[in-house]
């Protein structure tokens, strides 16, 4: 078996292998056990968490075999079953045993577990011979990737699959990313005009300057040290690690500008393939795991919780787990995938697939969409997803579920399109860390999070969402009031589990904030913005580092062409010349993004004071400026008229009167 595999996916004569080992066109497929637990009794579950993250690690160990024995496996046609899927299969029948009982002791025991044990080596084929346009349908142009970024114009294709391993030798490789440009516009449901929950509330806690990283993943391997085999960012609370109690969490200091929210926001770490080696290379879940290279800070974070068309919202539990996306989705398919990647003005265009590559002057952006529907008891499951769901296309929750704020996550980075005509050696790669046997694919990508809000902050949150209004710190902590224009915020149609769809391809973190600026990301100094662009997040002020950043067209700090307060999000200046602001969005969260094209620097750089239309199709359009002194003057100058005359009147009366005496 493993002799086969090997030699079909070398068969072009490459050993698979650019980087420091191993042949990233090979990886270990096993069923995942933890998806298949849907019912694990209370006083089951901490051992049960120990033994899936076991297999998790079994996994990792017999991945770092095959590596290390590559050429082995090339001369032997019975090496990798003996030395490494055989013991692999031995040792997750009896981890699965352990399960089971594990389960039977405390309530029913599952049924066929025992038939989860064995493993299969599977040849990293996939995806460069389907659809590279990141939607997983038909192939548009796609393959054809890096030729006018990287200067070489060489038509990459299937062309380089074995090509480039990554800086630890399990990928990414070239078909592994698409331009930007060759992928069509998604197509979208009209945006809705009203709905019960139309207002947005924005958070701001950071980009995760202060270096907060771990291998933990207190949700799914509690108690369990590196139980994601890959480094986490995190923002937010700042105690997070696998063995953090919910006191713990309750009681830990924060990055978010506002202290009621503790709530821990989490994802993989993206490193650029540079060579650098961060703290972790030596360490599990970093180099020893194949996550190698240099970890890259955010330029910009923006969490935005937005509510439903179709009803309002009711509060989040406090603790309440939700993880969105599968950080094994290139092994266990797409079901639960929720991956969207796209770049600064052409968020339109989202890929699921793949990485994008972004031209001169616009950025890499990852989106994650939160499920918003709760099924009203739990605030975690034994899998961790049957106690949420996503909403149906029209917003509507399942049966017996309730909706809940979402929260749309959205992160750029300053990152340049790497070259694949030589591997990355000019440009690096890019990538997301994976358990090694993912092989750093796009589609793993996920996020987690934990609310930790107090009750009052999750209050003021439910309260502004359905009142349709636009409030939290990451607003420029103030509540804008009034009626945000009609657009989407609610999470209608997030379809983020379903297949390849999932988490939808609009805007959700809209665009690049509201400027036209994607270098630096910044729409002024925090009193006067740009343009507004869609609902899903709001226009974005100033960064918390003002003395590194420079403002942006019509943010000059004395107000700019629209009068709604913008959001409060994290940036790092950018050396980037800004090419055009992101395309509007508009349609339900999670629905495919609009088909529209990404609007040109001339079409969204408002100057301020020009007096240009402000409103973005199917965004939140901008809260009329009244109170002006000519418009007040027009207004009241009849009234006054009115009154001399009156008086005028009175003072005839009173001669009158005087004559007659």
């Amino acid at each position: 078996m493993g002799v086969n595999v090997y030699a079909s996916a070398t068969e072009d004569g490459s050993d698979g292998n650019s980087g420091q080992g191993g042949n990233s066109a090979v990886t270990i497929d096993c069923p995942d056990v933890g998806s298949k637990l849907t019912d694990v009794p209370e006083q089951a579950s901490p051992e049960v968490a120990r033994e899936l993250a076991l297999l998790d690690e079994q996994i990792a160990e017999a991945y770092r075999r095959l590596q290390e024995s590559a050429e082995s496996v090339r001369q032997d046609a019975d090496f990798a079953d003996n030395a490494v899927m055989n013991p692999l299969k031995e040792k997750r029948g009896a981890t699965i045993q352990r399960i089971a009982e594990a389960i039977d002791r405390a309530g029913d025991r599952p049924e066929g577990l025992e038939d989860l044990a064995a493993c299969t080596l599977r040849a990293n084929d996939d995806q460069a011979d389907e659809g590279a346009d990141g939607n997983g349908d038909e192939n548009q142009n796609g393959d054809q990737v890096g030729g006018d970024q990287n200067g070489g114009g060489d038509q990459q294709g299937d062309q380089g699959q074995q090509g480039n391993g990554g800086q630890a030798g399990n990928g990414p490789v070239a078909a592994d990313y698409a331009d930007i440009n060759a992928v069509q516009p998604t197509r979208q449901t009209p945006d809705p005009s009203s709905g019960p929950s139309r207002g947005t509330f924005a958070t701001s806690c950071g980009v995760n300057a202060n270096g907060v990283f771990n291998s933990d993943n207190v949700i799914v391997a509690p108690g369990v040290t590196n139980g994601a085999h890959h480094f986490h960012d995190y923002v937010g609370n700042q105690s997070n690690d696998a063995f953090a109690s919910d006191d713990d969490l309750a009681n830990a200091d924060t990055s978010c500008a506002d202290q009621g929210d503790k709530s821990t926001y989490y994802w993989p770490v993206l490193r650029l393939q540079n060579g650098n080696q961060e703290q972790d290379a030596q360490k599990p879940g970093g180099g020893i795991e194949g996550n190698a290279g240099e970890i890259v800070t955010p330029k910009e974070v923006t969490l935005t919780f937005v509510g439903n068309p179709r009803e309002k919202v009711t509060a989040m539990p406090r603790l309440l787990r939700v993880i969105t996306g599968d950080a094994k989705a290139f092994v266990n398919g797409t079901a639960n995938a929720n991956a969207s990647w796209s770049c600064t003005g052409f968020e339109d265009r989202q890929l699921k697939d793949k990485y994008p590559i972004c031209p001169s002057g616009s950025d890499v952006v990852r989106t994650f969409r939160f499920q918003s529907c709760w099924d009203g008891s739990n605030i975690d499951s034994a899998n961790h997803r049957t106690h949420v769901a996503f909403a149906s296309a029209d917003g509507t929750c399942p049966n017996g579920f309730k909706a809940v704020p979402q929260l749309v996550q959205r992160i750029v980075y300053d990152v340049d399109a790497p070259s694949l005509q030589d591997g990355g050696k000019t440009t690096p790669l890019f990538a997301v860390d994976s358990f090694p046997e993912q092989l750093h694919k796009p589609v793993t990508d996920h996020g987690d999070f934990i609310n930790v809000f107090d009750e009052d902050l999750m209050g003021e949150m439910v309260d502004c969402i359905n009142d349709g209004r636009t409030c939290g710190a990451g607003n420029g902590g103030g509540d804008n009031g009034g009626d945000n224009g009609g657009a989407d915020n609610g999470g209608g149609s997030d379809n983020g589990g379903n297949g390849d769809n999932g988490g939808g391809a609009d805007n959700g973190g809209s665009g690049d904030g509201g400027n036209a600026d994607n270098g630096n990301g910044n729409a002024g100094n925090g009193s006067g913005e740009g343009t507004q662009e869609p609902s899903q997040a709001p226009e974005q002020p100033a960064t918390t580092e003002p003395a590194d950043t420079e403002p942006a067209a019509g943010g000059n700090g004395a107000g700019g062409a629209s009068a709604t307060a913008a959001p409060r999000v994290y940036t790092k200046p950018s050396p980037k010349a800004a090419t055009s602001a992101p395309a509007a969005s508009g349609g339900e969260i999670g629905s495919p993004a609009t088909a529209a094209p990404a609007a040109t620097p001339e079409q969204s750089q408002t100057p301020a004071g020009t007096g240009a239309d402000t409103t973005v199709p199917g965004g939140t359009e901008p809260q009329a400026v009244q109170g002006g002194l000519a418009e007040t003057g027009a207004n009241l100058w009849p009234a006054a008229a009115g009154g001399l005359l009156v008086i005028a009147g009175f003072g005839v009366l009173f001669r009158n009167a005087r004559r007659k005496y």
